[in-house]
């Protein structure tokens, strides 16, 4: 028996590639997480910023919380089985009436695993939705293999490597509509992208990038993973990784640090350029 996704969603997450939406807390939690995360953006600018929004989960409680949150684990349980692990945490905001866009793409392609099967929740923390530039999946993408990226290093494209795929066809593609506290979950492979936000609010959404299983290996750069549930990995090169007991934790503020630059060798693994997120 499924713990929280049903048959349904369950089917829907093979055939097409991602489910939506999954309410996981209620809108006032959700408000309370922005309001949380507003403030340690003008407490602690340094460490939460525009360029640096990835593994917050290991600086700040509140977002760490959220990584372990069970519904959100239970959903993942359902989908990959009872040992879990984190690959890392991104924090997407678009400002309001901004440019910022991520294009076409699939998240596998430079996480350096060898597998492109396994789920990534992605949290509401505002309205999403064609105002604001929602997520768009191409449905049923996921079933094709990776597809060939070209490095564009464009400036209002908010991926990495501004990466994206040529040819798509936009004729399957479906508008993820989440309110705040709602969650979407998409699979490693599918073909998908957002729009700028063309709203007077800002754009917040929390991707948990990825809940993987023991039989995912990392194949480029170090093991670096944070426990969720079950078995713990044996594959962890001696690094691991601890719970924040509070906002700016010391350490995990530096654990943080030495999995940035992990990251930031995987992600850029064979660029020519290399950015600062």
């Amino acid at each position: 028996m499924p713990k929280v996704l049903t048959k349904e969603q369950i089917e829907q997450y093979h055939d097409e590639g991602f489910i939506a939406p999954v309410r996981v807390i209620s809108e006032n939690e959700a408000l309370s997480i922005k309001n949380q995360l507003e403030q340690v953006e003008a407490d602690f600018p340094d460490e939460i910023n525009a360029q640096s929004r990835n593994n917050l989960h290991l600086s700040f409680a509140f977002l760490d919380a959220l990584a372990h949150n069970t519904i959100i684990v239970d959903a993942m349980e359902d989908l990959i089985g009872p040992d879990i692990a984190l690959w890392a945490s991104v924090m997407f905001i678009k400002e309001p009436s901004s440019k910022q866009y991520v294009s076409w793409h699939q998240d596998a392609t430079y996480m350096g695993l060898d597998s492109i099967d396994f789920p990534t929740p992605w949290i509401a923390l505002s309205p999403s939705n064609r105002d604001t530039g929602c997520m768009t999946m191409i449905s049923g993408s996921h079933h094709s293999e990776i597809q060939i990226h070209k490095d564009t290093f464009a400036e209002n494209n908010i991926l990495t490597r501004g990466q994206v795929i040529p040819e798509v066809d936009k004729s399957k593609a479906i508008d993820l509509i989440l309110e705040p506290g709602e969650m979407s979950i998409h699979h490693g492979a599918i073909i998908h992208g957002s729009q700028p936000n063309n709203s007077d609010q800002r754009r917040i959404g929390f991707s948990l990038q990825s809940y993987v299983p023991p039989s995912i290996k990392q194949v480029v750069g170090k093991n670096i993973w944070t426990h969720i549930r079950g078995k713990k990995r044996q594959d962890n090169d001696g690094i691991e990784l601890d719970r924040p007991k509070y906002n700016m934790d010391p350490i995990t503020v530096e654990q943080r640090r030495v999995a940035e630059e992990n990251l930031s060798k995987i992600l850029y693994k064979g660029a020519k350029i290399k950015r600062k997120y």
